[in-house]
């Protein structure tokens, strides 16, 4: 934020319009702190989303850390609420679609084209069908997950191919190969030889029984702290973070995930970046 200055004068009128006029062009220039913390995300207009510049890994101060916010499953129930607050944060995230649910109803394709427009999301792959929800039985069959991901990524029209496994946990990048159920191995592998970059997670905001964000902000900001303090992060310094679009239908859930980014950010210890982002994903797959 620019200080402005200004001489002595005589005209003193002059003067404190002058202030006034300045003091109103910062606050409205300003991208972190445009609402009250504990304004209410229920309006029916979307605040206007800016472009997050990139950061070089150069350019990060050491002692930061970086924070990759992803949210499964859209377009879904509760889609426009979290792009509401990502605008409101001015902050990036990924968004990981299942392809039937581009096209499922008329929200659901609205919702996508609002995804779409978004400078602040970046969207990848999470299967066309989210294995139909019976995991065993789709994992079976490599080849079947493969080309419903291939299904996804056409159908979507998604120009790089990040993917997540739906009920899984997997990683596969040249420096990562993680499998959370066994089973699982051959299509997590199948989908590294089709040239798929799995990305899985390092910390899981789940859901209560009610389909809505299970405890509080602060307890996921120590969750946070300690997986950096821990280093238990896939990369050091780097942490994905999930949680689901369908879990913010709730005021509570909203502003809840509202005020977890809000703390990360007030906190001045972290940087937020897209999935592309995340070190070694963009490297031709061996």
């Amino acid at each position: 934020m620019r200080k402005i200055f200004a001489g002595k004068s005589k005209n003193t009128t002059f003067l404190g319009m002058f202030a006034l006029m300045s003091a109103t062009s910062v606050l409205l220039n300003s991208c972190n702190f445009k609402n009250d913390v504990n304004e209410k995300l229920n309006s029916q207009e979307h605040p206007t989303a800016e472009i997050v510049p990139k950061i070089d890994d150069e350019n990060i101060d050491p002692d930061k850390r970086i924070i990759y916010l992803t949210f499964d499953d859209g377009p879904n129930q509760g889609t426009e609420n979290l792009l509401k607050i990502l605008n409101k944060r001015n902050v990036c995230a990924t968004a990981f679609l299942v392809g039937k649910h581009a096209y499922g109803s008329k929200k659901q394709k609205d919702d996508f084209e609002l995804l779409k427009q978004n400078p602040l999301v970046e969207l990848a792959n999470h299967s066309f069908s989210h294995a139909h929800n019976k995991y065993t039985d789709f994992y079976k069959n490599a080849q079947a997950v493969v080309h419903d991901f291939d299904i996804a990524k056409d159908s979507l029209k998604l120009e790089d191919k990040i993917a997540r496994t739906p009920g899984r946990n997997i990683w596969r990048l040249n420096n990562i190969n993680v499998t959370d159920i066994k089973s699982s191995t051959l299509a997590a592998n199948g989908l590294k030889n089709a040239g798929y970059k799995v990305i899985g997670w390092d910390l899981e905001w789940r859901p209560s029984h009610k389909m809505t964000l299970k405890g509080s902000h602060e307890a996921m900001l120590k969750k946070v702290d300690s997986i950096f303090i821990n280093d238990l992060e896939k990369t050091s310094r780097h942490l994905v973070f999930l949680t689901h679009d369908q879990y913010l239908r709730d005021t509570d859930s909203i502003n809840e995930l509202d005020l977890f980014i809000e703390k990360l950010q007030k906190s001045n210890k972290f940087v937020f970046r897209k999935i592309s982002q995340y070190p070694k994903i963009n490297e031709v797959l061996n």
